[in-house]
């Protein structure tokens, strides 16, 4: 069965900073660039109701929606999709740690630690 990718009908964006973080944990999951990604996923749970999800995969599911920004190819299924319309993805490095972060213009809210938002 042929695997059928549909074209993006969301904008999502990874900056250059998480693109070259992404690059680091695909070089060290050791999968090919040419069929692997991130995968981008909202899940149900966190303090807010939903929670983001980040993985290195070796190649999208069956029914993904895959884009490609800014460098890096990544995979969202149609329930995430709904959820990320808009959203941008950092880097960001301080002093109180270093992590991914996710500005969504979907949330009305979120809680202290970042990973987790209502919408």
């Amino acid at each position: 069965m042929a695997t059928t990718q549909h074209t993006s009908p969301i904008t999502l964006t990874v900056t250059e900073q998480a693109a070259v973080e992404v690059r680091k944990f695909m070089a060290e999951e050791k999968v090919s660039p040419d069929t692997a990604g991130l995968r981008i996923a909202v899940l149900p749970g966190g303090c807010s109701g939903f929670k983001y999800s980040l993985n290195i995969e070796d190649k999208p599911a069956e029914d993904d929606l895959v884009i490609e920004t800014g460098g890096v190819r990544c995979f969202v299924d149609a329930f995430s999709a709904q959820y990320l319309q808009g959203t941008t993805i950092d880097y960001v490095s301080s002093m109180q740690g270093a992590g991914f972060t996710f500005s969504n213009p979907n949330s009305t809210g979120g809680c202290g630690c970042g990973s987790s938002f209502t919408v």
